[in-house]
């Protein structure tokens, strides 16, 4: 009883230690994966100091030094894997040898310790079930004190003194070992859960931010707009102060107190420099640029570019008062920021033209786009983003995308491919909002790719087969569609395995005279048809093709050049 409860008082003073430790940037980078062999040769020397921290933490026990030393190895293989392991036990198992070289267990400790940080990295990524199991992590600290026994047993002499201490000194050693070792990899995964946690938080945050800014962009990067953009982003953010300009100078700028100045940011280096070049710069205290924000009252900064039709127009500063303040959710923060802005001033440039456009192509191109999608889509990401904030930040690359190009109507034909991506954008959101019940495919001439057509000529009839074809259909179904080139026509044909519709209802569908606009249906069939026809001739609109239960499939020729 005396040996356990000595064995769990050094439990409690070595947790002390490994929490200090797994505040460590480089520790928590091991454990996303993102560590340096840099970061990893600091981990093993770290793990291996703890290893000798819990040799002296020890206490004699008839001739050995009972401690929590393989805790400490086993940790090291078990985060950073064999090498991080063996050099982590190298370094504990040669102090330990050294420190009493004539001591009953010296060889045969210092030997299983190095033997110990190699195994638990092996066997645990064997044996566990999931990230930081906890149930692995005790077995495998048992068994590295089963190890040590085994070479108390082989190598300790005299032989009959190591056979009466490893009876006496086993069962204490396994659960305490094994308990810590159980005990450190859930603290970890604490961690680690913060960090995701965190990622989720900044992902919400920045679709907050996006939600705020969207009707504040749309009418361009005027001072109002870039003094409520730099107010929302401040506020949000929890940032000491917000920096938007252009090569004019301070557009806005928001701040946490009086005492920072930010006119003279506006003209430092880095600020010019991602104006000029277009690339994200960040920056703290150290050099030339450091000493101009701390002259601001600021200590470290990210400037990221916002870019319109590719061109740099601004930029966008977030600022920290502490050194080395801006980590890496902020630089997350930044970039995310700089695109959904950027996406954000174009869709606004392109509202603006639609307001003053006189030409009927490009009020039938805008009337393509649907607010209710809009927020559908953003609803669909938002639930993503508590479940797996990968998969909503992909779909906002997805929604920037698609609204990047259907309001994009500077062009008079585009390749076929870039119609398809564009699709793809569409589906992707709508998959991930129905999931199952909508399914693609895809028999596509390779030659057809580069043939032009007009731009938002597939999507409408995409989302038109989805919504009246499929989804009306219980089980959903399967859009198809196929494009076919020859010597003079490039033949393309949507097709679903909906719902269908009577030959009445198809026979009215284009006439000027059909009332199906006010179910949704023959809006976008009557925008895409009429473009054809004013482009190519009558004998170019659409074939519609229709059968209750069974389906509908659109059909349409572009003239190819020879």
């Amino acid at each position: 009883m005396e040996l356990f409860q000595n064995l769990f008082e050094r439990l409690g003073l070595f947790a002390i230690l490994f929490i200090f430790l797994i505040r460590f940037k480089a520790f928590k980078r091991l454990l996303t994966g993102d560590a340096s062999g840099h970061d990893k040769l600091v981990l093993s020397l770290l793990f291996g100091l703890a290893g000798v921290v819990a040799t002296y933490s020890g206490f004699p026990f008839q001739g050995a030094i009972a401690n929590l030393r393989g805790v400490a190895v086993a940790l090291g293989g078990i985060l950073g894997g064999p090498l991080v392991g063996l050099a982590a036990g190298l370094v504990a198992g040669i102090h330990r040898y050294l420190i009493d070289v004539n001591g009953l267990t010296s060889l045969s400790c210092g030997v299983a310790t190095v033997v110990q940080g190699l195994v638990a990295a092996l066997l645990y990524h064997r044996l566990r079930r999931r990230a930081f199991d906890v149930v692995t992590a005790f077995t495998v600290g048992a068994v590295n004190e089963l190890i040590k026994m085994g070479f108390i047993l082989l190598l300790a002499r005299p032989f009959e003194a190591a056979l009466n201490l490893v009876p006496k000194l086993a069962a204490p050693s396994l659960l305490v070992n094994g308990l810590g070792t159980a005990v450190f990899i859930h603290l970890i995964s604490t961690v680690y859960r913060e960090k995701e946690l965190a990622k989720a938080e900044q992902a919400q945050k920045t679709l907050t931010i996006a939600l705020q800014t969207l009707p504040v962009l749309r009418n361009g990067l005027t001072s109002e707009a870039a003094r409520q953009t730099a107010g929302i982003v401040r506020n949000l953010a929890g940032l000491d102060a917000v920096l938007i300009a252009d090569g004019r100078g301070i557009l806005a700028g928001e701040t946490a107190h009086a005492a920072i100045k930010l006119e003279k940011v506006a003209t430092s280096f880095i600020v010019q420099q991602a104006l000029a070049t277009g690339a994200v710069m960040q920056a703290d205290i150290a050099g030339e640029v450091g000493r101009t924000l701390a002259g601001c009252g600021l200590r470290s900064a990210v400037v990221v570019p916002l870019q319109k039709q590719e061109q740099t127009i601004g930029v966008l500063g977030l600022f920290r008062a502490e050194e080395r303040g801006i980590g890496v959710l902020d630089m997350e923060l930044a970039t995310g920021l700089s695109q959904l802005f950027s996406n954000q001033l174009e869709l606004g440039e392109i509202e603006n033209h639609r307001r003053l456009a006189a030409a009927a192509e490009i009020k039938a191109l805008q009337a393509q786009i649907n607010p209710h999608f809009l927020f559908n889509a953003i609803s669909t990401i938002k639930s993503y983003i508590r479940t797996d904030p990968g998969v909503a930040s992909q779909l906002l690359v997805h929604l920037a995308e698609f609204f990047r190009k259907t309001t994009s109507t500077a062009a008079h034909e585009v390749p076929l491919s870039v119609e398809l991506e564009h699709c793809e954008a569409y589906l992707a959101i709508e998959k991930a909002r129905f999931e199952e019940r909508i399914r693609m495919r895809y028999a596509i001439d390779e030659s057809a790719l580069s043939c032009p057509v007009p731009p938002l000529i597939l999507q409408p009839l995409v989302e038109n087969g989805i919504r009246h074809g499929i989804l009306p259909k219980e089980t959903g179904g399967e859009i198809t569609i196929s494009a076919i080139k020859d010597c003079h026509d490039l033949h393309i044909r949507v097709a679903d395995n909906g719902v269908g519709m009577s030959q009445e209802k198809v026979a009215g569908l284009l006439s000027e005279q059909s009332t199906s606009s006010r179910e949704g249906l023959g809006i976008a069939l009557k925008n895409v048809n009429s473009r054809l026809m004013a482009l190519y001739g009558k004998d170019r609109a659409l074939s519609i093709e229709s059968k209750p239960g069974v389906g509908t499939a659109i059909s349409f020729t572009i003239p190819v050049a020879a």
